[in-house]
């Protein structure tokens, strides 16, 4: 029976980790085709992480009060409390680069850049003494040639356009596709590249952070509760600096920036970081962060069927 119930939990493990990832191709697009529209990248962070901290108010509420006589979860404290607002302070970080990255390149690219995840996780993890490299040892040898494989191709997709693979027809993809398509040569490959490698950085140290305040505080909702808070705030207070009080950046004057707000508030700010505060402290940032690749092959295919992208070697 116990080992019924390990192996159904380690099924659902790997089912959420996978989800998140087609969560996060998705709201990307989904960024990508608001921004084309005019949407601010810093306004729409401190929206949907501020929608994300509505929706998970009351069950907030709910679950702490049932958890606290549930489980032995440890009293909120000032110090966990600047831990969470560290977090914040990554995350928010995380997630501004990460998004005007895109504003800069592409969901595509994106994905491609996140090869770099579990390169980065590997090393931060030989750092705090989490894994240990031998150097004798076939194990060891794989995973040095798997992390300099993965950064290796991550510059290669962002320096590097070779001819095209796959051309669809323009005919046939939808009028968001051929937006997205039609402004590439607005988009600065480089700099975006840059931005959303320094993104993956900070997600990778993000997982780790999130690891061990989770372990010390085993409360998922309430951590993302006051995660998602932060971060809105920080967000907020980015936005009016980058835009000012102009009420044109502030309103989102179209569906598709509307969409992306809350598709980003409930699928991205709240579910994929529950899913993800649930995973690494039983799995840790290596298992959780070893699915970033996948994300290549979604948006690889969503952009050649959906958005009409023509597919080139290199990026």
């Amino acid at each position: 029976m116990r080992g019924s119930q390990h192996s159904q939990r380690e099924v659902l493990t790997y089912s959420v980790m996978v989800g998140t990832q087609f969560s996060t191709v998705g709201i990307n697009t989904l960024f990508k085709a608001a921004t084309m529209e005019g949407m601010s990248p810093y306004v729409s962070v401190a929206y949907s992480y501020g929608i994300a901290s509505l929706v998970l108010l009351l069950p907030t509420l709910f679950s702490h009060s049932s958890s606290s006589r549930a489980v032995d979860v440890p009293p909120l404290t000032i110090p966990i409390l600047c831990r969470i607002g560290l977090l914040a302070l990554t995350g928010s970080s995380s997630r501004l680069t990460g998004f005007t990255g895109l504003y800069y390149s592409s969901p595509t690219l994106s994905s491609a850049i996140g090869n770099l995840c579990p390169a980065l996780t590997f090393i931060l993890a030989v750092m705090f003494g989490m894994e240990k490299v031998v150097m004798g040892t076939r194990s060891s040898q794989a995973k040095i040639l798997g992390t300099t494989v993965s950064i290796a191709g991550a510059f290669v997709i962002t320096l590097y356009q070779g001819p095209p693979i796959c051309i669809t027809r323009s005919g046939s993809s939808s009028r968001l596709g051929h937006s997205l398509v039609h402004s590439a040569a607005a988009q600065n490959w480089v700099l975006g590249g840059s931005l959303i490698t320094l993104q993956y950085a900070l997600v990778t140290l993000w997982a780790f952070l999130m690891t061990q305040i989770m372990r010390d505080y085993p409360s998922e909702l309430t951590v993302i509760f006051i995660y998602n808070t932060f971060v809105s705030i920080i967000g907020a207070v980015v936005a009016l600096i980058a835009e000012g009080t102009s009420s044109g950046a502030w309103i989102m004057s179209s569906n598709t920036a509307l969409a992306s707000v809350i598709c980003t508030g409930l699928f991205g700010s709240c579910l994929n970081n529950a899913a993800e505060a649930w995973v690494l402290p039983i799995k840790g940032p290596v298992f959780a962060n070893m699915f970033t690749p996948f994300g290549m092959v979604i948006a690889v295919a969503m952009g050649v069927a959906l958005l009409g992208d023509t597919l080139h070697l290199g990026r």
